[in-house]
């Protein structure tokens, strides 16, 4: 049986993330669950979307991935499953998987409207996290063809969040700040991979930050820019929290200028 792996904005203090267990085992009892995390920001879209593009590639292939962060619970804004090369994908169409899709596009889309594999024909309005997307969840990890789960819908129309690409320049690369982790590490849109043979340093609110390969070969307290372990160029300081000391957040403007 493949395994679940689960993602929300649930936090940990309330029963949901317990809930959303409980359902899955009612219907697929010898079902393997993981949780990716539960920590993203209340309603943080983006947030999710990172964290689900950045674990993706390390879950095992057919690897059913059960993500609810749904601000527009209730709304008329679609729940859908997605099968894509490497698994399954579930959960609203709010742009959440979309960081997901730019590498491993979708073979198959469903909008998950028949309520035969719901929880309960009528639905909470605030929970289908609960009453919707864990019970197709499970039923996938039971065999449950995708096309029995509701009608097909074109992949071209699924909801992408818009996020800017690296612009080059005469001197390097302006970027943008992605994401923000734990630690405080301001990951930005700019891959590694754009810097390789070349000496760099990163411009962010009039502070130059020297390129680093590790946060050791700094100072405590010193500010780096490294390429980290997903791969992508972050502002990081030793010790210490990077997005607090530079007033650095998701949708900032940094700027790598050749040496």
């Amino acid at each position: 049986m493949p395994l679940i792996s689960l993602l929300t904005d649930f936090g940990l203090r309330d029963p949901y993330v317990g809930i959303l267990k409980g359902v899955i085992y009612t219907i697929a009892p010898q079902v393997q669950l993981m949780d990716l995390t539960h920590g993203i920001p209340p309603q943080d879209v983006a947030a999710a979307r990172f964290a689900l593009m950045t674990a993706y590639p390390y879950l095992p292939a057919g690897t059913i991935h059960l993500a609810v962060v749904d601000p527009g619970v209730g709304s008329n804004r679609r729940a859908i499953a997605l099968q894509t090369a490497q698994g399954y994908l579930v959960g609203p169409d709010n742009g959440l998987f979309s960081g997901v899709l730019t590498f491993s596009p979708p073979l198959a889309a469903i909008q998950l409207n028949n309520p035969c594999y719901w929880r309960t024909p009528a639905p909470s309005f605030t929970f289908h996290g609960r009453d919707i997307f864990a019970p197709i969840a499970a039923h996938l990890a039971n065999g449950i063809p995708l096309s029995e789960l509701g009608d097909p819908i074109d992949p071209a129309e699924l909801v992408r969040l818009d996020w800017p690409e690296p612009q080059p320049t005469p001197k390097g690369y302006h970027a943008v700040i992605q994401a923000v982790d734990h630690f405080g590490n301001c990951i930005s849109n700019l891959p590694g991979h754009l810097l390789q043979g070349r000496s760099w340093s990163v411009w962010v609110k009039g502070t130059r930050i020297p390129a680093a390969l590790t946060f050791a070969d700094s100072a405590v307290g010193e500010l780096i820019a490294v390429v980290g372990s997903s791969g992508w160029l972050e502002i990081a300081q030793n010790l210490g929290n990077a997005s607090r000391t530079l007033g650095l957040n998701v949708a900032d403007e940094i700027r790598v200028e050749w040496l």
